[in-house]
């Protein structure tokens, strides 16, 4: 299939904090793809450098088939960025986010280009109220909402669900399973395992600078240990996985 990332080799120092150290990856069009690592491992690093807000010291990153260090304008018309905390104007009602953002980008009819989004998102209803009057699950669908205006090939993002409630959790799997089904590449970063397993089609483990796994969840649970059982055989989480593998990778560099 086509692919939407090529990373080779990335790199990336603060001072003598060395986060990425050779980062290898590729995404397909049209999928889920989400990064998972520990606290510090430099995810949101990743992102940022594929968004082209920070610059990378070696290696290279293709987006949309633009290189983000030689052609950042057009790898930035071609995506989006949702990050950890939902971007919007909370004085503003939903319609109105929706229309400043539309007419930002230049669209013509910015208002049709609200209402179809407002739609979409379930937030018809809510169209007409400030924004500080939603909750936390109403700002989410809004912030990707307006992420999506201008139609990104790619929209990346970063811990989506942080600080969510479980039912606006399942609000924010629900839109981004839709995003996918209408084409959209997705690059999910999360520290909520479940939420990897819920929603990927492949997933990759950062640590210590590098990508150690690869792959599908069915991929994943073949380096997990045979379960030992003698009536029924128990398939792992990709919880018990992501800890059996970090566990390994850190006995071999002891």
């Amino acid at each position: 299939m086509e692919k939407a990332i090529q990373v080779n080799g990335l790199q990336k120092s603060y001072e003598k904090l060395h986060v990425l150290t050779g980062v290898d990856f590729e995404v397909e069009k049209g999928c889920i793809f989400a990064l998972l690592g520990s606290n510090g491992a430099g995810k949101t690093t990743i992102v940022k450098i594929l968004t082209t807000l920070l610059k990378q010291d070696g290696g290279t990153a293709v987006v949309n088939g633009f290189d983000v260090a030689s052609k950042p304008d057009s790898v930035r018309q071609s995506i989006s960025l949702t990050g950890q905390f939902a971007a919007v104007d909370e004085i503003l009602t939903g319609r109105e986010n929706l229309i400043m953002i539309a007419k930002l980008r230049h669209l013509k009819n910015p208002r049709q280009v609200a209402d179809a989004l407002l739609n979409r998102f379930g937030l018809t209803d809510a169209a007409d109220r400030r924004v500080s009057t939603y909750s936390g699950g109403m700002r989410r669908r809004l912030d990707i909402a307006m992420s999506l205006i201008g139609k990104p090939q790619i929209i990346f993002l970063d811990e989506p669900t942080n600080g969510l409630d479980p039912e606006a959790r399942l609000e924010v799997w629900k839109t981004v399973k839709e995003l996918a089904n209408n084409g959209t590449t997705v690059f999910l970063t999360t520290q909520y395992l479940d939420e990897a397993e819920h929603l990927a089609d492949r997933i990759a483990i950062l640590h210590e600078g590098k990508i150690i796994a690869n792959g599908t969840l069915a991929d994943l649970k073949k380096l997990f240990p045979p379960a030992k059982a003698e009536y029924v055989e128990k398939q792992p989480t990709l919880e018990e996985i992501f800890l059996a593998i970090i566990g390994k990778k850190e006995q071999k560099v002891q």
